[in-house]
C-alpha cells in the first residue's frame, strides 16, 4: 500500500472492498488470504491472545476482537443478531482497524462484513487441508445463509471440492445459494433433510445462526472418515452438534479458552482434550492420522484470523481502493492541540 499523508487513515468502504475483491478475483483473494492465515497460525505464539469481549443481549451479541504481534495491533467490531434477517438486516456486520504499535497510530480502517465472510471461509479451508481426507470431494452445507457460498467457493478453489449438497430449513435459502453458485461448475443437490444432505459427504459444514442449543448434526448421521467444519454463529449456550458425536471425533480449535466458552466443546468437561490448530500447522501436533478418523474443526473465529485479513487487505491496497479519512489531529506542534483548535475558529468576517 502506498503511504497516505500521516494525518489521514485509509478507509476501505463496502463498495471499495467489493471492487478490490473483484480486481484480485474471488479465488485468488481466498488463496492470498489463506497464505496470510497460514503464516500467522505458524507464528501463533508471538500474538497477544484474549478471548473476545462480548456484550450479550436478548437479541444477539456485540463483540470486540483484539490482538497484536508486537509490531501491529488489530481489532474487529462484530455483532451476531440472528433475528436481523427477518427485518432485512445482516445477521453479522463488522468493521476493523489495523494500527502501528510503535506510534499507536491507526494505519487502516475497513469494512469487515464482507471480509469476515471471506476470512471465515479461508480459515475453514485451511483447517480442512490438514484435517480432511486428501481425496475429499463431496461437501455438505447445513445452513445456507450469508456464509454458505463463501464456504463452497473456498473449498472448491483451495481443496478441489466438486460436489455440493445443500440443506436449510428454509428451502428458499438453498435455492438462493445454488443460484449464486450456478456458474462455478459444481454438481449441486438441494436436499430435503439433514440426513440426505450428509449421507456420503466427505466434509460436513454446519453454519447456522440460531442462538440456542440445537442438534443440527447427530452422532448417527456421521460415518467414519468425515471431516466436520463447525462454523455456525457461536456464543455460550449455542450448539449445533450432538454431544455423542463430539466424543467420537478428534477435536481441533483456534484458542481453547474462547472455544470452551462458545464452541461445541462447551458441552464437554473443562479438561476434555482438544488440539489448537496452530500446533498442527507448526508441526507440533498431528492432524488427520487415518482415513477412518472423524475430525472436527470447532471454529468460533478468533482475532488472529481478523488480524491476518487486515494485513492482507493492507498489502493489496492502492489509492484506487480506499478513501483518505481525516481521523487524526496533526498540529504543527504536537503539544499545541488547543492552538490548532483556536486557529480553526471562524473569523468574525467569515462567521
Amino acid at each position: 500500500m502506498s503511504a497516505p499523508a500521516r494525518n489521514v487513515v485509509p478507509f476501505v468502504s463496502v463498495d471499495n472492498m467489493m471492487r478490490l475483491i473483484h480486481a484480485i478475483g474471488v479465488d485468488a483473494f481466498l488463496a492470498g488470504l489463506g497464505a496470510y492465515l497460514e503464516e500467522d497460525f505458524r507464528r501463533w505464539e508471538v500474538f497477544d491472545k484474549t478471548p473476545r469481549l462480548a456484550s450479550h443481549s436478548r437479541n444477539g451479541v456485540i463483540e470486540l476482537m483484539p490482538t497484536s504481534d508486537g509490531t501491529l495491533y488489530g481489532f474487529k467490531y462484530v455483532n451476531g443478531h440472528p433475528r436481523n434477517a427477518a427485518q432485512g438486516l445482516q445477521t453479522v456486520a463488522a468493521f476493523g482497524l489495523l494500527a502501528d504499535v510503535g506510534s499507536g497510530y491507526p494505519m487502516l480502517l475497513t469494512e469487515m462484513t464482507m471480509l469476515t465472510a471471506l476470512r471465515t471461509a479461508a480459515t475453514s479451508a485451511m483447517a480442512a487441508r490438514y484435517l480432511a481426507r486428501p481425496d475429499a470431494r463431496v461437501m455438505a452445507i447445513i445452513g445456507n445463509g450469508a456464509q454458505a457460498e463463501f464456504q463452497a467457493i473456498a473449498f472448491q478453489a483451495l481443496l478441489g471440492v466438486d460436489r455440493l449438497r445443500l440443506y436449510d430449513i428454509d428451502r428458499t435459502a438453498s435455492i438462493k445459494c445454488a443460484r449464486n453458485l450456478d456458474e462455478r461448475g459444481l454438481d449441486i443437490m438441494i436436499c430435503d433433510s439433514t440426513q440426505q444432505c450428509v449421507t456420503g459427504a466427505d466434509i460436513i459444514t454446519t453454519v447456522t445462526a440460531s442462538k440456542q442449543r440445537a442438534v443440527i448434526l447427530s452422532d448417527n448421521m456421521v460415518g467414519a472418515g468425515a471431516h466436520i467444519n463447525g462454523v455456525g454463529g457461536d456464543c455460550p449456550g449455542k450448539t449445533e452438534l450432538q454431544r455423542e458425536l463430539l466424543l467420537r471425533a478428534d477435536i481441533f480449535v483456534e484458542h481453547l479458552p474462547q472455544t470452551r466458552i462458545e464452541g461445541e466443546i462447551q458441552q464437554l468437561p473443562a479438561d476434555y482434550p482438544a488440539t489448537e490448530l496452530w500446533r498442527v500447522l507448526a508441526g507440533a501436533a498431528p492432524g488427520r492420522t487415518s482415513a477412518g478418523q472423524i475430525t472436527l474443526f470447532d471454529s468460533v473465529g478468533f482475532a488472529i484470523e481478523d488480524f491476518s485479513a487486515l494485513r492482507y487487505v493492507r498489502d493489496q491496497l492502492t489509492p484506487a481502493f480506499y478513501e483518505e479519512l481525516d481521523l487524526l489531529a496533526d498540529p504543527d506542534d504536537p503539544r499545541d492541540l488547543f492552538g490548532m483548535l483556536m486557529r480553526a475558529a471562524p473569523t468574525a468576517a467569515g462567521a
